[in-house]
């Protein structure tokens, strides 16, 4: 196993893809590693973060008509778009959506989505397999228990699968507060989808943007 690390590991905008998968509300009703509400917050924030940097984010559902349309926190990031409707269970075995992730020419796949032991862990570990570099978002994904959840994630691992949180893919994108270019962007994000911080962060641009009160004489 090769393992990663160095520079050249790290995350970049310009050669990651996101799929978002199975954020539906069939799965949402059994999910029970995560308190339900934040994973949806996390892979909207996740999905926003995409948005903010360019990457390009296919979205995929699995019967839809039985298992209920992708949330509209992440489906209203990004209007118009087509969703992936599939009957495969793991999504690395649907043309359609791998031909929309090798069509944008990036090779750092970013996966997330509903349940983790199933519809991550397989695409994550076929692609890894075929020698993408792939990560895997945990806390924008859930399973169906705490155990279901952590034995994906060491599946995974053991099948080359990086892990991260959402914030840390955020940050890996961002890496130098100096590029300015998506820095409101992300902060918006902050500000809406990491919850003390976010309020912290927008107190600080208020202090920022208060004038200097005059003294006297």
């Amino acid at each position: 196993m090769t393992f990663r690390n160095g520079l050249a590991s790290l995350l970049r905008p310009e050669d990651s893809v996101l799929v978002l998968i199975d954020h539906q509300p069939y799965q949402l009703a059994n999910l029970n590693s995560h308190e339900p509400q934040m994973v949806v917050n996390n892979a909207t924030a996740l999905a926003k973060t995409a948005k903010a940097f360019g990457v390009p984010t296919i979205l995929t559902s699995v019967i839809a008509d039985r298992g209920g349309l992708i949330f509209p926190q992440i489906t209203n990031v990004f209007p118009g778009q087509e969703v992936i409707d599939r009957t495969f269970i793991n999504t690395w075995e649907d043309k359609k959506v791998v031909d929309a992730v090798k069509d944008t020419g990036r090779k750092q796949l970013i996966i997330a989505g509903l349940w983790t032991e199933i519809c991550v862990a397989m695409p994550a570990i076929q692609a890894a397999g075929e020698g993408w570099d792939v990560t895997a978002v945990t806390d924008a994904s859930g399973g169906t228990s705490v155990e279901a959840h952590e034995v994906a994630i060491q599946r995974m691992i053991a099948g080359g699968v990086n892990m991260m949180t959402w914030l840390a893919v955020a940050s890996e994108w961002q890496r130098d507060w100096a590029r300015t270019e998506h820095a409101a962007e992300l902060s918006e994000v902050l500000i809406q989808h990491v919850g003390g911080s976010g309020i912290a962060l927008l107190w600080e641009q208020q202090l920022l943007n208060t004038p200097v009160p005059k003294t006297k004489g």
